[in-house]
């Protein structure tokens, strides 16, 4: 079986004007069979259109904050870093690829992404705009470590997959989902109930988790099969 091609979206460094990728996303999807490849930053979307039909499936990574100015509210003291040419980008590529129905994966900010593009809303800040300790959601290094437990929404394709209903996650974000969009299905909340997954149900595969498991897809069986699953479905 050929091993399927799959568009890794870009992260990006202000500071020193360059574009760049933690290795875990790619050898996340290389040990599950997949053949991973970094994509440009680009809202050129002649190119964006090319590329989505040239892939069997697309990650969509973390990074910067989804600028406030996509759910109609003005950025405020607490947001971090944006960066508007990755949400340009995402923005258009997300539409396409979800019209090709081909198979998608989010990380972090990527769940956030979503949810914004598909009409939801954002905390800019999890600490300062719901005021919970219940949970850590940033934490410090290990990123490989677990730090909060979640539960999972058995009868969505995150529970298929995972097959659990409790699983002990790594968490690095400051933001967060406040209003769902009407199009996301709820896969995964913490205990203080913040949503930690969502899929999209018209969709053949289309995932994102708050969490990381582009950091513990060596030891852990969770991000291992995250990974399995999503290049499995590219294959189709």
């Amino acid at each position: 079986m050929e091993k399927p091609m799959i568009g890794v979206l870009p992260l990006y460094d202000k500071e020193k004007e360059s574009y760049w990728m933690l290795p875990g996303y790619m050898k996340g999807i290389e040990a599950a069979g997949g053949i991973p490849v970094m994509l440009p930053l680009t809202t050129d979307t002649d190119i964006l259109e090319k590329t989505a039909r040239m892939f069997d499936g697309f990650l969509f990574t973390g990074g910067q904050d989804v600028s406030p100015t996509f759910y109609g509210e003005k950025i405020g003291e607490a947001c971090g870093e944006t960066c508007m040419e990755r949400d340009r980008m995402e923005a258009v590529l997300f539409e396409i690829v979800n019209e090709l129905d081909k198979p998608v994966f989010g990380i972090c900010r990527a769940l956030q992404l979503f949810n914004v593009l598909l009409g939801g809303t954002l905390y800019q800040d999890l600490p300062s705009g719901r005021k919970t300790s219940l949970i850590e959601h940033k934490q410090k290094p290990p990123y490989a470590t677990p730090v909060h437990e979640v539960t999972i929404e058995v009868n969505t394709l995150l529970g298929k997959i995972l097959q659990e209903k409790k699983i002990d996650v790594n968490s690095y974000h400051h933001q967060g989902i406040k209003k769902k969009a009407e199009k996301l299905q709820p896969a995964a909340y913490a205990a203080d109930g913040l949503m930690e997954a969502a899929v999209m149900p018209d969709q053949s595969f289309n995932l994102a988790v708050q969490w990381h498991p582009e950091f513990s897809y060596e030891k852990d069986k969770q991000s291992v099969r995250l990974f399995q699953a999503f290049v499995d479905a590219c294959r189709k």
